[in-house]
């Protein structure tokens, strides 16, 4: 079986191909990044889409990774990554149907579903909050079917708006005869990820046992964490059931940033001052994912917990 990863330099990329290996699937990978450990091309994806790299090459399976994110800085801060990041997907998915790829695998996001649904109250009849979301009454967990590609409502910033974009493209993509599979991933962590992310960069102002220990935003703000192991078995099952609806890939579990700073100075074993900062960027409220379709396919393993006592140890 033969495996294109695209972004396979990257936190999900890398991971991705670790599990296909691992699989026994020969992999071949693109990333601006260079790739080590298996036969990658150090250059833009665009062109494998041009022809210019893996050229009559029909894969398997077509992992799309490669995408410019950088953590909700460059989310809030960089305008122009809507538009490189709507030409990657767009033509990847031309590249796809054109080439008659057999298959593909689309990493869409949590940020395509509508803001206010995590930052404002619920419209009447549709509040699924009470004891569940206590202290967030108004927001409410998000199931697959709050994104309506016909009716689309604001999503999470242009991040959002490139995502939702893909997943019209995939749609696209299918009506032409491409499987595709898309799943949106919510917070996925690990201890090799970026510290443009709170998780790691957490990790290191506990490992530094820093103090006061800073917390972009209130620190109210929730996330669905989930980790790169289950983010990648999840997603790799919603493939094997050759599923192609979208498909959360969530604990339903949500953890504050002031929550997890305290679990990870505890793992520490210090107790720092928690400084919020309510100017940096935050995002929204309340992101937690309703995980029960994706349990049809996958149940995640790793718990908040044992991926920051993980993290210490990597």
């Amino acid at each position: 079986m033969r495996v294109l990863v695209t972004g396979s330099a990257g936190f999900v990329g890398r991971h991705v191909v670790a599990e296909m290996k691992r699989r026994g699937w020969d992999v071949a990978g693109v990333d601006l990044e260079r790739t080590h450990g298996f036969v990658a091309w150090h250059g833009d994806a665009r062109r494998v889409f041009a022809g210019e790299y893996y050229p009559d090459e029909r894969f398997d399976l077509v992992v799309h990774c490669a995408f410019h994110v950088g953590g909700r800085a460059a989310i809030d801060g960089q305008p122009r990554l809507l538009a490189r990041n709507l030409e990657l997907d767009a033509s990847m998915f031309d590249w796809a149907v054109r080439t008659g790829q057999k298959r593909v695998l689309y990493f869409s996001s949590s940020t395509a579903y509508p803001v206010h649904y995590q930052s404002g109250p619920c419209p009447p009849g549709m509040c699924l909050c009470g004891d569940y979301v206590k202290g967030h009454e108004g927001m409410r967990v998000l199931t697959e079917d709050l994104v309506d590609l016909d009716d689309v409502e604001q999503p999470d910033g242009r991040y959002g708006w490139a995502k939702l974009n893909g997943e019209q493209l995939a749609r696209a993509a299918a009506e032409s005869g491409l499987p595709v599979h898309v799943v949106r991933t919510f917070s996925g962590y690990g201890a090799d990820q970026s510290l443009d992310y709170p998780f790691p960069s957490f990790i290191d102002r506990a490992r530094r046992r820093e103090d006061p220990f800073p917390i972009w935003g209130p620190g109210t703000q929730v996330r669905d964490w989930i980790h790169i192991d289950d983010v990648i078995a999840g997603a790799l099952a919603v493939v094997d059931a050759d599923y192609r609806e979208p498909v959360n890939l969530c604990t339903g579990i949500g953890t504050s940033m002031l929550e997890l700073a305290q679990l990870c100075s505890a793992v520490a074993r210090y107790e720092p001052v928690f400084a919020p900062r309510p100017g940096a960027p935050t995002g929204v409220a309340y992101r937690v994912g309703d995980p029960t379709l994706f349990h049809r396919f996958y149940k995640p393993q790793v718990t908040l917990a044992e991926g920051v006592e993980r993290a210490f140890v990597a």
